[in-house]
């Protein structure tokens, strides 16, 4: 398993495929992390779709999506099925951020959270400036980091 990015380094870039929906409708699209700079960016990587905890987990920050937006910020969910899993799963639940389709790990890989075959539930949070300011890797992935825990990490990069 390759090694998590250190904080306070330049964050791995990708361009991965993504479905979102907009108005009801399905919209799909390639989204480049380094694209992003300007504002911060929550990446969710999360196991699978449809599965009970991470069901939970991305409609908890979909449901409260304007915490994050708020603070300027953008939440991607990434996961390794593909557009037509992740698609589903948006509809399924109304998930209103985009969800990208990390297929061929490559993400996974630059982030140092695969295990195996399975993917390390984790959140990084990526500064304006492409820069990890914040990290967490779950040990089983049983739980996941809440609304308020990642809105006071956003919080402290405009202090800061």
């Amino acid at each position: 398993m390759a090694k998590s990015p250190e904080l306070g380094q330049p964050a791995p870039d990708f361009t991965l495929p993504s479905v979102q929906f907009v108005d009801g409708e399905a919209v799909r699209s390639d989204r480049t992390l380094s694209a992003e700079r300007g504002h911060p960016v929550v990446l969710a990587f999360y196991p699978g779709d449809d599965t009970s905890v991470c069901t939970k987990q991305l409609c908890s920050y979909s449901s409260g999506l304007e915490a994050f937006t708020d603070l300027g910020a953008t939440v991607w969910g990434i996961s390794t099925q593909d557009i037509e899993s992740h698609e589903s799963f948006a509809r399924k639940y109304s998930l209103r951020m985009p969800l990208l389709a990390d297929t061929g790990r490559e993400a996974v890989a630059a982030y140092g959270i695969g295990l195996g075959s399975l993917v390390r539930r984790s959140v990084f949070i990526v500064d304006a400036d492409g820069v990890l300011r914040w990290k967490h890797i779950a040990a089983l992935g049983l739980t996941f980091r809440d609304i308020p825990t990642l809105t006071e990490q956003l919080a402290s990069l405009k202090q800061g």
